[in-house]
């Protein structure tokens, strides 16, 4: 095997990563894209109501709308260099107020509302450079968080977990 990383410089190795990144961001592109499909197609036998202690259905399918637009629109802010800073604590505090007021929307409404947000995040996704997805926000704990691993961790990864949850309760 040639070695050749020792005349690497490191205009290569941001090369190589800026690489890997690509890679990562087309996966994390179709991931997105097959959530998306699952939950149009378990969404729309999504049946109005509340829930129990419990999220209903409903519920959670208002849930996902929020979510889709919250960290879709923070991987675009974040990627695009207008948001350094973000206080991920406090909207979660304010995510189940903003889920009760979806809650109140129809399930066939929030369900567009969902896919609509997915389906920008998602255009984002595909054209984006690696550069913007390496963009970094700095969290109310000091932490750094990349546009990349907002798509990846809250947004895909979050919403994955829940539309399983949502066949779930479809099945039972």
């Amino acid at each position: 095997m040639k070695i050749e990383s020792t005349s690497f410089t490191r205009a290569d190795v941001e090369q190589f990563l800026d690489q890997m990144l690509d890679h990562d961001r087309r996966l994390l592109a179709d991931r997105l894209e097959r959530a998306s499909a699952r939950l149009a197609e378990v969404g729309a036998r999504v049946s109005a109501g509340h829930g129990d202690g419990e999220w209903s259905q409903h519920e959670l399918l208002a849930h996902i709308a929020v979510l889709s637009k919250f960290y879709g629109v923070l991987v675009h802010k974040i990627s695009s260099g207008q948001l350094t800073e973000i206080d991920l604590l406090e909207n979660v505090n304010l995510r189940d107020v903003v889920g009760e007021q979806m809650a109140e929307i129809e399930p066939a409404e929030l369900l567009q509302m969902a896919l609509s947000d997915q389906a920008r995040t998602l255009k984002l996704l595909r054209s984006a450079e690696p550069a913007s997805l390496r963009r970094q926000a700095k969290q109310e704990n000091g932490e750094l968080m990349s546009a990349i691993d907002v798509a990846r961790l809250p947004l895909v990864n979050h919403l994955e977990m829940h539309v399983d949850q949502l066949e779930r309760t479809l099945k039972g």
